[in-house]
């Protein structure tokens, strides 16, 4: 009996560290990936580009300041956002890349 306890012990351990590292490799890395994209296209703002907000205001950046955005939404008519508010840019919520499926 004692062996067949210890045995469902380790096979207990096994599969929590197994559903663990399925967990890190469908959640948390991805997320990660996609945190960094972000961040990378936030540092690359220029003027000129066509982008969308989180609340899905349509823009050209106008003006780069610090954490800033000046967005063009229409005719001569400009509003201040923050730069983690610009959500992607303009052709990508549109035209989503496509994935491979």
């Amino acid at each position: 009996m004692y062996l067949q306890a210890t045995g469902g012990l380790f096979t207990n351990g096994f599969f929590m560290i197994a559903m663990l590292a399925v967990l890190v490799f469908t959640m948390i890395l991805p997320q990660r990936k996609r945190s960094k994209q972000q961040k990378a296209f936030m540092s690359s703002l220029t003027k000129g580009q066509r982008v969308v907000t989180a609340s899905g205001i349509l823009g050209i950046v106008d003006k780069v300041e610090d954490n800033v955005i000046s967005l063009n939404v229409g005719n001569k008519t400009y509003i201040q956002v923050t730069k983690n508010a610009i959500s992607k840019e303009l052709t990508d919520a549109i035209y989503p890349a496509k994935t491979d499926a």
